[in-house]
């Protein structure tokens, strides 16, 4: 579908023409969709470069530009999320020349509401300057749609962390890897879209237009430092995720734990009552094989105590504090060094004394 603009600083054509050009009108030609006929009539209109037509017919969505003797070429993304889990990305295909702005994209992308806005909030700075203005603007509204993505983020993120301290599962890990690999998809097309707008700040530098795009470019370098933030802070709640996660474990292991402690003594009292041979009402009369089992198990049982007493894991006290452990080793280090010294002047003390002698003994 073709929808072209005719402007001018008097007046705004809502359905111009391609032949408004010739009267000094500014012509926007906004193609969603094209079909074949629409875009052989606009190549031959504008006369558009191969290679960049090329890149539209190719259906690239990586950003790049373009700069010619008679006209330039920028692809720009319309990014947005489909879903919670999904991120799409649309080209919009920006052609422009001397007084005319050709923009081709999917319908799937609406710039014609964003150009109505444009022209309401800001109708004489683009009427009053040249056709870069209206496409500055374009490209600056694109870039300001990317900041809703990452609000979205943010706020996902802040979610997530939330219910990882009280309620982790496996689907909030799946899904920060989703917003993990999302944050990467999103700082190359914003180092993409930095590179075309630093390189048409410069080569369009005595552009009075030119002001719009240097806006765009912190804008762009702060959403730039917004992702890189905000991979640290999905890294930070995966680290939260698995230490809530260990935590679980800890007291269901606890719990397991003490449950065993308390069953351990029943049991092992219900097995010497059920041992086949034994009378425990005539102690007295026990037979040896009742007195070899008790041996072993009490060996075992001294056995695995020293066993862990070794390893330090039961009765192993309390560490040493690590400064106080400092500090007794300072203090001893000082004491060597004071001894030393000590000794060290009592050698230069004799040394001194037998010079001395020996001076009293030369007179």
């Amino acid at each position: 579908m073709l929808k072209i603009l005719s402007y001018n600083e008097n007046e705004v054509r809502q359905d111009g023409s391609i032949d408004d050009i010739k009267a000094g009108y500014n012509v926007w030609a906004d193609l969603a969709n094209p079909t074949k006929p629409e875009l052989a009539s606009m190549y031959q209109s504008f006369e558009l470069d191969n290679a960049a037509l090329e890149e539209y017919l190719n259906q690239s969505k990586k950003p790049q530009v373009r700069v010619a003797d008679s006209q330039k070429f920028v692809l720009g993304l319309d990014i947005k999320f489909e879903d919670a889990k999904t991120l799409v990305t649309e080209g919009v295909f920006f052609f422009v020349g001397k007084g005319w702005l050709l923009t081709i994209h999917a319908d799937k992308v609406d710039l014609q509401s964003k150009v109505k806005l444009l022209f309401q909030q800001k109708k004489k700075a683009i009427t009053e300057s040249s056709i870069d203005a209206l496409f500055y603007s374009i490209l600056a509204n694109l870039v300001d749609s990317y900041e809703q993505l990452l609000t979205s983020i943010e706020l996902t993120v802040s979610a997530l962390e939330k219910r990882t301290l009280h309620k982790p599962s496996k689907k909030m890990l799946e899904y920060l890897d989703t917003l993990s690999r999302q944050i990467i998809i999103l700082r190359r097309h914003f180092w993409h879209m930095r590179d075309i707008i630093n390189y048409l700040t410069h080569t369009e530098e005595d552009k009075d237009d030119v002001k719009y795009l240097k806006i765009v470019y912190d804008d762009i370098n702060q959403l730039i430092e917004m992702v890189e933030s905000y991979r640290d802070n999905i890294n930070s709640t995966r680290e939260l995720y698995i230490a809530s996660v260990s935590l679980q474990m800890n007291d269901t292991m606890k719990t397991l734990t003490i449950f065993s402690a308390i069953l351990l003594p029943l049991t092992f009292i219900t097995g010497m009552y059920g041992m086949n041979g034994v009378d425990l009402q005539n102690l007295v009369n026990l037979p040896i094989g009742f007195a070899v089992v008790a041996t072993t198990m009490g060996a075992v049982t001294v056995g695995l105590f020293v066993y862990f007493k070794k390893k330090q894991w039961i009765l192993s006290g309390e560490d040493e504090n690590i400064m106080d452990r400092v500090g007794k080793e300072n203090d001893r280090d000082a004491k060597e060094r004071k001894k030393n010294s000590i000794e060290s002047f009592s050698e230069l003390g004799n040394d001194e004394a037998k010079s001395s002698l020996s001076d009293s003994d030369a007179a």
